[in-house]
């Protein structure tokens, strides 16, 4: 073998070597990246904007796809676990769905019905009551100086302690419900979870009171209205 023969050899044995040590590169550089991404995993995000306390659906949201090592651990990755639940703050579009955006909707416990009413949303409710809440309700009766007997105006406790289970949308009143001054209103209806006479209290007095307020109750609260604050006239402060 002459001199350019093995300069030859040699050549290809180089050329052999770096394409082994190119193809090493090629090999140790997917690796390092598998190791930093992993498996994908399924995850979902929400498709549009959904309101506060809105019922969630399947259909809300989007399967996708990503990295499980860059899944957060409260991420959503099986939609089955949200049937009966509500959003707990504005979900935007394209975030990731995760468990601390949602709550299960307060249920009935043995004894106690649900009743709805639309409160004024001008009154104190404005965001602050939520699903779950508790709120003393108030209702304001208007007086009867006419009569023999004459009745001053008073406000009533008309139930303590109320759960709130649901919060709707801030809805117009229609023409016939305007307030006494003439001036129309939006309103909220808030649904109660309440026993049969608290809620025929409810009932009264959204058909005979002149408003119905709501005062919500701090959390962890049970202090009872003593009855000899369950109703007001101004006379008392005399």
């Amino acid at each position: 073998m002459n001199s350019r023969q093995r300069r030859g050899v040699i050549l290809l044995l180089l050329s052999v070597l770096c394409a082994f040590a190119a193809f090493a590169g090629v090999l140790s550089v997917i690796g390092d990246v598998n190791s930093k991404v992993g498996p994908e995993v399924t995850a979902y995000r929400v498709k549009s904007d959904v309101a506060p306390y809105t019922a969630l659906g399947t259909g809300q949201f989007e399967k996708i796809s990503m990295p499980e090592r860059w899944l957060p651990r409260t991420a959503v990755t099986d939609l089955s676990g949200i049937s009966g639940k509500i959003a707990v703050t504005r979900l935007r579009a394209g975030s990731l769905l995760q468990d601390d955006m949602v709550v299960q909707r307060p249920a009935l416990r043995p004894g106690e019905q649900e009743i709805a009413i639309m409160i004024d949303a001008a009154t104190g409710v404005a965001g602050k009551i939520t699903p779950g809440a508790t709120v003393n309700i108030y209702a304001t009766f208007a007086g009867d100086r006419e009569k023999q007997a004459a009745r001053s105006p008073q406000s009533r406790v008309i139930v303590s302690h109320a759960r709130v289970l649901d919060v709707g949308r801030l809805t117009a009143l229609e023409p016939d419900r305007e307030s006494r001054s003439g001036r129309a209103t939006e309103a909220v209806p808030i649904t109660f979870a309440l026993g049969t006479l608290d809620t025929q209290r409810v009932a009264y007095a959204e058909s005979f009171a002149e408003h119905v307020r709501l005062a919500l109750v701090a959390p962890g609260s049970t202090t009872p209205v003593p009855p000899a604050d369950r109703t007001y006239t101004l006379d008392k402060d005399k």
